[in-house]
């Protein structure tokens, strides 16, 4: 089952009633309550100050594994809550992702790497852009990508595919459309760290990403092929409304469908949300050694 995605920019408050969400929100100063089954759920967004929520409806949430994400001033996500516990053999699961070797996380990287690169020329081809260049890096991927391919790709690709806009760099505090890719990452990024919990794994050991402030350095890595996904959709909104400084309601309302978002992952279409698990179950069988390849879409 498809779990929902509740954005929240208005002024409400959220508490647990009978094992539903009771959300209390004041249109033409009036209370208007409605309600929403918390195994329905599966992220919730606050992006509103005044927003008051419930412990007993964060409990509720956590036991049945939602994410709840946070913004900032900006209207940017700023931080994800998750459960502790995930899954019922997560001990067992610790143990196999602790015990990895660098020989086997060099060789995940290297399949995330090359599925990242063959989607990012797919999104090219999609849009009627060359990817040519793209070719020969990721079938020249190394293990451990020692000879950084990804980042050669993300030159090229971020070169062309916004080759439109005059002067565009991807950086996060960038101008637009940067905005938007911030956006929809944060979505996806929220996404796959669910999945991750969800497979009794730790989101901050990754396979690649390694950095003492960061708790979701696995998700950062099991996200990377998705991210085209993500890019296609901001080319899409781009084209649409232009790249504008600050994003509107209905630009959040399209990246929230993100986690809805069908893809292609072996050998069938799936909600992305549900690939995303996919992918996090692969990488705990690659763990135990009872499989020896990642699952990941193919744009």
């Amino acid at each position: 089952m498809i779990k929902r995605t509740i954005y929240f920019g208005n002024p409400a408050n959220l508490r647990l009633k009978d094992q539903q969400m009771s959300i209390e929100t004041y249109p033409d100063g009036e209370i208007k309550t409605t309600t929403v089954p918390v195994e329905d759920v599966g992220v919730v967004v606050i992006d509103n100050p005044q927003i008051t929520i419930s412990s007993g409806l964060l409990q509720a949430l956590q036991a049945n594994n939602v994410v709840v994400i946070t913004c900032d001033y900006r209207h940017i996500p700023q931080s994800l809550l998750l459960p502790m516990e995930g899954h019922s053999t997560q001990q067992e699961r610790y143990e196999a992702q602790l015990a990895a070797s660098e020989n086997l996380k060099k060789q995940l990287w290297q399949q995330t790497v090359i599925q990242k690169i063959r989607n990012q020329g797919a999104n090219l081809e999609q849009l009627s852009l060359k990817a040519d260049y793209l070719v020969p890096l990721y079938k020249n991927v190394k293990s451990g990508d020692t000879d950084n391919c990804e980042a050669t790709a993300a030159v090229y690709y971020w070169q062309t595919i916004f080759k439109h806009i005059d002067g565009f760099v991807r950086y996060r505090e960038g101008p637009a459309p940067n905005n938007f890719l911030n956006y929809g990452y944060a979505i996806l990024r929220a996404t796959m760290a669910r999945s991750i919990v969800s497979a009794g794994l730790l989101p901050t050991l990754g396979i690649f990403h390694s950095n003492r402030y960061n708790a979701f350095c696995l998700a950062d890595d099991l996200m990377e092929p998705y991210r085209p996904y993500v890019d296609k959709i901001v080319y899409d909104m781009v084209t649409e409304y232009g790249a504008i400084d600050e994003l509107q309601k209905e630009h959040k309302a399209i990246l929230l469908k993100i986690p809805a978002m069908d893809v292609f992952i072996d050998g069938e279409n799936s909600p992305l949300m549900i690939a995303t698990q996919r992918t996090a179950v692969s990488l705990v069988k690659c763990y135990e050694g009872t499989q020896r390849k990642m699952i990941y879409p193919e744009l």
